[in-house]
């Protein structure tokens, strides 16, 4: 079965979420270092990221404090993404790959809000959704259900890319998508460290090794990589 369609997930693939987790932490007056170290103990431990701010402060009205932080802000979402969160290598590999043929989709746990961003991108993405928007979030094997039937292709065309082991290559690979890890970002390197996911059917470092890896796919796995045909002008 050819790769057709490659899909992103969102947080520490093509987005750099540093930005975001330390303006949480100057906001509840926690130094960084701990704030982030925190984190990564919740990581560790399989917890779910949202327990970080039970962890720091029992008390905290979420609501409140949005409402709070987009007052003192003057932003109404003073945590929305925007291109200047993107990884510098973002863009180039999505470019590369539709120059390439393949078709592109942005899909993982997200408000859908953040679908906004990538909308707006120079590169046509074919498909551009979030969990929030599905009401369906990773692991769930019903979200990639409603990936590859979005697309209209067989699971076994789709390559998915994200950096977490538990929401991206198992369930991935465990629906017949083409497992693709990037080791970046602090689940990546707490899940799997310097070790290869078994589940991954490919491993990379940076985006800008994605276009090479997925050439070299066909070798490594025997999965052919053919991107779809141009359509017809008649």
């Amino acid at each position: 079965m050819a790769v057709r369609a490659v899909v992103f997930d969102v947080g520490e693939t093509l987005i750099d979420e540093t930005r975001v987790w330390s303006a949480w932490a100057d906001r509840l007056g926690v130094p960084r270092l701990t704030f982030l170290a925190v984190l990564g103990a919740v990581i560790a431990r399989g917890g779910d990221h949202r327990e970080l701010f039970g962890l720091l402060r029992p008390d905290l009205d979420m609501a409140e404090e949005l409402r709070r932080r987009a007052e003192a802000s003057g932003d109404e979402d003073p945590d929305r993404v925007g291109r200047v969160d993107l990884y510098p290598d973002a863009e180039p590999c999505l470019a590369i790959l539709h120059d390439g043929g393949f078709w592109l989709g942005i899909v993982g746990n997200q408000p859908s809000r953040t679908e906004a961003l990538f909308r707006e991108l120079e590169s046509p993405v074919e498909l551009v959704a979030s969990s929030a928007t599905w009401g369906v979030e990773k692991p769930d094997p019903r979200f990639f259900e409603r990936l590859v039937a979005e697309l209209g292709l067989p699971p076994a065309a789709v390559a998915y890319v994200g950096d977490r082991v538990d929401n991206d290559v198992r369930p991935a690979a465990a629906a017949g998508l083409v497992a693709v890890f990037i080791r970046r970002g602090p689940w990546a390197w707490i899940q799997a460290g310097r070790d290869d996911p078994v589940e991954a059917d490919l491993v990379v470092s940076s985006l800008a090794e994605l276009p090479g890896a997925l050439a070299g796919l066909e070798a490594a796995t025997g999965r052919a990589v053919t991107p779809p045909a141009p359509a017809s002008s008649d």
